[in-house]
């Protein structure tokens, strides 16, 4: 990855003005297009997490095996939690059918809206019953709204914190405080995927709900900051009756476990400097868009992820087809807030084009 040369920034700049901009840099890897769309990270996985999937290329034709219980005990000394109340593998959906079904049809399912919906999406085979609740004006999780719902008929309440696609975060105590009420009603699922992206991580996750024992479950994924997007890892901190019975059913089982992914999530935890780092060079560029909509007077969310979001003024398609004819995908609308965008933070060269073009575009009539 390189930044921007002197010449580099001269042609890209001078391209905007004249319409026919395109994001094609030597010396910047990507993909092709200029793929700001999934919140991924681009700067790529932690060097020890290379080294380990290169020292394991070999063993391909094994079943993961001591994988298993080396990275469920490194998160196990991590998150301060019993290694049975960990389920390993990127189980949001596969958790919203569990729970669907289990109790038979017509649990509620309560989220905020727009929203991630992977784990509301899988409800249905199930006889689940979406609930979606507004954000509130600060375009954050409305708290209150969301327990004046949970009534004898809620499976669970889903918060994805920061929330996705806003990178809105809710206040630390209070937020801790609701989960924990909230939890002796029903069970709160709270999504935690960009919350490394914040610098005060330890002080606003609720892992510690579940080490008390609450009716809570956390959900990571190794796909956002750590960089393993294809490796497809994550884990769930659960309670223990829960997590036993995920584990019933198969979830967290070796054979549907990818050995590389097991290896490169250990290896990532254990690499103290590249979170920190990553998080780092994510702020720059986040406080680079901030600081363009405070310039043009755009409204926009105070998004602590991987991501931006504002209201661009003008229909959802329009914009992503503008970005489209510069090479950088941006993804869906987030209905119904048709007129706002989300982005997510790339390499500096594809956020530098894309900031031209959304510059160019706030200045059009």
């Amino acid at each position: 990855m390189t930044d921007l040369s002197r010449r580099e920034w001269l042609t890209i700049t001078t391209a905007a003005a004249s319409g026919v901009l395109r994001p094609a840099m030597a010396g910047t890897p990507r993909h092709d297009p200029a793929r700001l769309s999934l919140n991924e990270n681009p700067l790529g996985p932690s060097p020890h997490a290379v080294q380990a999937i290169k020292a394991h290329l070999a063993d391909l034709s094994r079943y993961a095996g001591n994988e298993v219980a080396e990275l469920t005990q490194t998160i196990a000394t991590r998150e301060g939690v019993a290694p049975g109340q960990i389920v390993l593998g990127e189980l949001l959906d596969v958790l919203g059918l569990y729970l669907s079904a289990h109790g038979g049809p017509g649990g509620e399912f309560i989220y905020s809206l727009p929203g991630y919906t992977a784990l509301v999406n899988a409800v249905a085979p199930g006889g689940g019953i979406v609930v979606g609740v507004p954000l509130n004006a600060n375009f954050e999780n409305d708290l209150p709204a969301i327990a004046d719902k949970v009534n004898d008929r809620t499976r669970a309440v889903y918060l994805v914190n920061p929330h996705n696609p806003t990178g809105t975060v809710s206040e630390a105590t209070r937020f801790i405080d609701f989960v924990r009420e909230l939890s002796k009603r029903t069970l709160v699922i709270v999504d935690e995927a960009y919350l490394e992206f914040t610098g005060d991580f330890e002080k606003r996750t609720v892992a510690g709900l579940v080490r008390s024992g609450a009716q809570v479950a956390v959900f990571r994924t190794f796909s956002k900051i750590y960089g393993l997007a294809s490796l497809a890892i994550g884990y769930t901190l659960a309670p223990s009756e829960l997590a036993r019975s995920l584990k019933q059913f198969g979830m967290g089982a070796f054979y549907d476990l990818n050995r590389l992914s097991l290896i490169a999530a250990n290896a990532s935890l254990k690499d103290p400097g590249y979170v920190a780092s990553v998080r780092a060079k994510v702020a720059a560029e986040r406080n680079a868009w901030h600081d363009l909509f405070r310039k043009q007077k755009v409204r926009f969310s105070d998004s602590l992820g991987n991501f931006v979001f504002f209201d661009s003024g003008r229909p959802h398609q329009a914009v992503a087809a503008a970005l489209a004819t510069q090479g950088i995908d941006i993804g869906r609308p987030y209905p119904p807030l048709d007129t706002w965008v989300r982005i997510s933070i790339g390499l500096p060269g594809e956020n530098a084009i894309a900031r031209q073009v959304i510059a160019s575009l706030l200045h059009s009539p």
